[in-house]
């Protein structure tokens, strides 16, 4: 079946923003007098929601943690937004799509999404994104993909997604949803690629 919706995870996908994240959770972290997190907390907080990060990287600081909570809520990551880049051919893969076919992100990201969109002049690209706010359950399960396949009348045979970690791989395969694994060679996708445009040439379309 040809596709006719692509969805997008945000992080480590449309944007390498692994050093966003660092300078993020680490200015909270030194808020409260703690060292920087360490390669394990990086990695976990690159793939999870905001809430799981947090209470994550203050498990060893349990009596900061409600205040860390706090404090979060109320930070702008707008001073962030400056360490994110985003794919050099993110734009050109998103015109090759539209408008032909539909466009979809599903994120763990919350209330920082729709900035980052605005930011980078990507929001009128996609027909609905669907953030860890927006889902009583984030991912890695499915819910969002029901809301978004729901939303705009597809089916999953005639969808892809295209993410880079364990939780988008689990994400997919709760539905059957078929997955291009991003500049990630070691997940168990059914395509791999390292640019947006090379996926342009999969036998999908």
């Amino acid at each position: 079946m040809a596709v006719s919706l692509v969805i997008f995870d945000c992080d480590g996908v449309m944007f390498d923003s692994k050093e966003a994240n660092r300078a993020y959770y680490n200015h909270i972290l030194a808020r409260f007098g703690h060292p920087p997190m360490d390669d394990e907390e990086l990695h976990f907080v690159h793939i999870h929601h905001v809430a799981d990060s947090v209470r994550h990287i203050f498990r060893r600081y349990p009596e900061d943690y409600p205040k860390a909570e706090e404090y979060r809520k109320g930070l702008d990551y707008a001073p962030f937004l400056k360490y994110m880049r985003m794919e050099p051919d993110l734009i050109e893969f998103l015109r090759f799509l539209r408008p032909a076919r539909q466009t979809a992100i599903s994120t763990n990201r919350s209330t920082t999404m729709s900035e980052v969109l605005r930011i980078f002049g990507l929001a009128g690209y996609f027909d609905i994104v669907v953030t860890a706010q927006d889902v009583s359950r984030a991912k890695p399960d499915p819910e969002a993909l029901h809301v978004i396949l729901d939303e705009l009348g597809r089916r999953v045979d005639e969808s892809v997604y295209i993410g880079d970690s364990e939780i988008d791989l689990a994400h997919t395969a709760a539905v059957g949803m078929r997955m291009i694994a991003f500049k990630n060679p070691t997940l168990a996708a059914d395509f791999h690629v390292s640019s947006f445009m090379e996926i342009t040439r999969l036998p999908i379309w």
